[in-house]
């Protein structure tokens, strides 16, 4: 044993004991503030005499009185001050409902027009750093809610509290939308929430002594205030339902509760899920069941990986101190196992095992023939037609072909045509030009360079993976590197063809053009949502790449959602899984409550040898957003466990926010960086910090234990000098 790990760190204050504290401190502030207000509390002729000075003055001097009143709203919505609220229920003690009401609308739709303008013409790229890389990114959304919407997202986002006051009136700065326009739905927008406010104050203004407190109109009020969101919603989502049905004829009873179309993780997920809430509910797929996971991408592939590795150990045991022979492959045997794994984890995705869970399982390609209606084209040529109350769309993803000349001609292959490619050749493709320098594209790269094919991989951008760090990318390089990979990037494909039995690329690189000869080529460049053949141009559901939904899976007929890589903005078999259970619990119960079905950051694996684990915002990603941050690495070579497998080649990175232990992004470079990345899931969905991470004690000697180390190594950085000084001459003083 190298040595008691972690030695040196100073354990950090537990979240228990924070939370006492917490607890402690809230109690002393509320004693406080009691003791404050306890005389006005207690003598209600001190409130009386309040508002009599108020009503004094105002009687005295109305029109002054109300001109101040309303120029200094006006300063106050314009400056976005935290007093608004007071204010408004101010405007009601002093001068009632009807002329509170009034007063309040003008004055804060004045405000808010101003701070629109200033953000607009201004502090455009100021409010965009002082709102932060989440609210800046809204604003994205919202221009997009716009467009998609028009005025009605605007009175939407102001009849409920979505985001707070100020940051609508910065965001819609950063839009399109005319002064005009914003002006007047602000207005209507804000008028409910505003009548409801100054009521209060017109109530508070009549407390004479403490158990008017508790008179019938002042609890109302606040009942009203405090019902007013959930009234708002409900009426919204009512009057864009009744909006969107004058389009389309809904039929007055359904077949089902849901149809799901499409049988990959999303659409699995969905169908379980609201079976299991005892709903009646229709899952239809037009090809196989399990999709893509299952049949051509996660399952074969890992598969593919692991006999990979298996040769890749056994061809170096050497370094092992293991004396080893030549390495065969057995190739059919390698396709025949990867066949085994596919038959053993699909009766878990099968129909059957669906029907026993009380779905109806039907085979056929459905089309959306009105927002209510689906109809579904058989296998034998008939058509079935069912209605449903909510519809979820997980048809997944296919793989991108690029538009080059010759390379549908020259048979090229893609992550789902490449496994019957292979079974049919029964050996392994000699020479194999890969397309493309992303996680699909290294992983299979690696894998068959390790099973005995000389590999090439062309990527376009000047490095690999693109849309990982700089450090990452090139750790991953040099991995390639030693298992035989040729990596050409800075690298255009300009066409493809065939020679005899042999193919060919044609590249492009620092103006110099050549040929690559192969056996065969395998485009992995992106993926597309399958959207075609649904019946979405019919019905008006916008679509950019993929369709577009809000943060619930609703598209914009709220009980027509998507989910999964049709949906977006990722593409992974876990983040499909999590969206299809949230858009079965929206579409059966999303009128009462709504889940969120797009998490801020979600983790994801490639699977190349080191594995690469990412969560959240790498260095370049937080600085391009203009984020302060902090940036910890721990290398490997620090790791005891990385020493002892002779794998020291990697490191975790870490970013968090300038000076907190909050996480705002994880990337890990490792043998097993898909098992180290849990902990860092689990504390950013969380909110927990690096600290709770050093507090947790870990088994010696584990892959995990670096991501402890690292929290370690994150809180010696920030240790203050002086307080080690204080406590060196403690301890001095101790041993004297």
């Amino acid at each position: 044993m190298a040595g008691p790990p972690n030695k040196g760190t100073i354990r950090p204050m537990t979240h228990k004991t924070r939370t006492t504290m917490a607890i402690l401190l809230v109690l002393v502030a509320a004693l406080a503030l009691g003791w404050w207000l306890w005389p006005l509390i207690s003598q209600p002729e001190r409130i009386r005499a309040l508002v009599a000075s108020a009503e004094a003055v105002r009687d005295e001097r109305p029109v002054t009185i109300l001109a101040l009143y309303f120029l200094a709203y006006v300063a106050v919505a314009a400056l976005s001050l935290p007093v608004a609220v007071w204010l408004t229920l101010g405007a009601g003690a002093l001068f009632g409902l009807a002329a509170g009401i009034v007063l309040v609308s003008l004055a804060a739709t004045l405000g808010a027009v101003l701070a629109f303008l200033t953000a607009r013409h201004l502090l455009r790229d100021r409010v965009r750093a002082r709102l932060g890389a989440r609210l800046g990114e809204r604003a994205d959304a919202i221009e997009a809610g716009l467009q998609r919407d028009g005025a009605f997202y605007l009175f939407s986002l102001r009849i409920l509290p979505a985001l707070p006051f100020f940051a609508v009136n910065l965001l819609m700065g950063l839009t399109p939308i005319r002064v005009w326009t914003y002006a007047w739905v602000s207005l209507l927008g804000m008028l409910p929430a505003t009548a409801i406010y100054v009521n209060a104050g017109t109530q508070l203004a009549q407390i004479e002594r403490p158990s008017d407190v508790l008179s019938p109109g002042i609890i109302g009020s606040f009942v009203a205030l405090a019902l007013f969101p959930w009234i708002a919603r409900w009426g919204l989502g009512l009057w864009r339902r009744r909006q969107l049905g004058r389009s389309a004829d809904r039929p007055r009873s359904f077949d089902r509760n849901v149809i799901v179309i499409g049988a990959g993780s999303a659409g699995l997920v969905a169908a379980n899920v609201a079976a299991s809430a005892g709903a009646r509910v229709t899952l239809v797929e037009a090809h196989r069941m399990g999709g893509d996971c299952l049949n051509t991408g996660c399952v074969p592939s890992k598969a593919l990986i692991a006999s990979a590795k298996a040769a890749h150990a056994a061809r170096n045991a050497a370094r092992m101190g293991i004396a080893a022979g030549p390495v065969t492959v057995d190739f059919p045997a390698v396709m025949a196992r990867i066949r085994a794994a596919i038959a053993a984890i699909a009766p878990h995705d099968s129909a059957e095992r669906y029907r026993g869970l009380g779905v109806e399982v039907i085979q056929g390609r459905a089309r959306l023939a009105d927002p209510w209606t689906v109809d579904i084209a058989l296998p034998d040529g008939l058509t079935r037609r069912l209605t449903a109350r909510a519809i979820i769309l997980a048809t997944g993803a296919a793989p991108v072909m690029p538009d080059l000349p010759g390379l549908a001609e020259a048979g090229a292959l893609t992550s789902e045509t490449l496994w019957d490619r292979l079974a049919q050749r029964g050996s392994l493709p000699a020479r194999l030009v890969v397309l493309g320098g992303g996680p699909i594209g290294l992983e299979l790269a690696q894998a068959m360079a390790r099973l005995g094919s000389a590999v090439t991989v062309v990527e376009a951008a000047p490095r690999l993976l693109p849309q990982e760090g700089e450090r990452t990318a090139s750790l991953i390089a040099g991995a390639l590197a030693a298992d035989g990979v040729t990596v050409l990037t800075g690298t255009r494909a300009l066409a493809a063809g065939t020679e005899g039995a042999a193919r060919w690329l044609e590249i492009e690189a620092g103006g110099t053009t050549r040929r690559l000869p192969c056996d065969e080529i395998l485009v992995a460049v992106g993926r597309k949502p399958r959207i075609e053949g649904l019946g979405l141009d019919g019905l008006g559901v916008p679509i950019s790449g993929s369709i577009e939904t809000n943060e619930h899976l609703q598209t914009t007929w709220p009980h027509i959602l998507a989910a999964g890589d049709v949906a977006g903005p990722w593409q992974f078999t876990h983040a499909a899984g999590h969206q299809g259970a949230q858009a079965a619990l929206n579409a059966l119960f999303g009128d009462l409550w709504r889940q969120k079905g797009k998490l801020a950051a979600m983790p994801r694996v490639t699977f190349t040898d080191p594995q690469i684990a990412r969560m959240g915002l790498g260095p370049h990603e937080a600085a391009k957003r203009g984020l302060a941050h902090d940036v910890t690495r721990y290398p490997l070579a620090s790791l005891d466990r990385a020493v002892a497998e002779g794998a020291t080649e990697g490191l975790v990175e870490v970013v968090t926010a300038k000076g907190r232990d909050r996480v705002l992004g994880v990337t890990i470079v490792a043998p097993e960086a898909g098992e180290m990345l849990a902990p860092f899931a689990l504390a950013m969905q969380n909110g927990l910090g690096l600290s709770r991470m050093l507090s947790t004690v870990l088994p010696y000697p584990t892959w995990s234990e670096a991501n402890r180390n690292l929290a370690g190594q994150w809180r010696r950085a920030r240790l203050n000098p002086r307080l080690m000084a204080m406590l060196a001459r403690y301890h001095e003083w101790r041993r004297a």
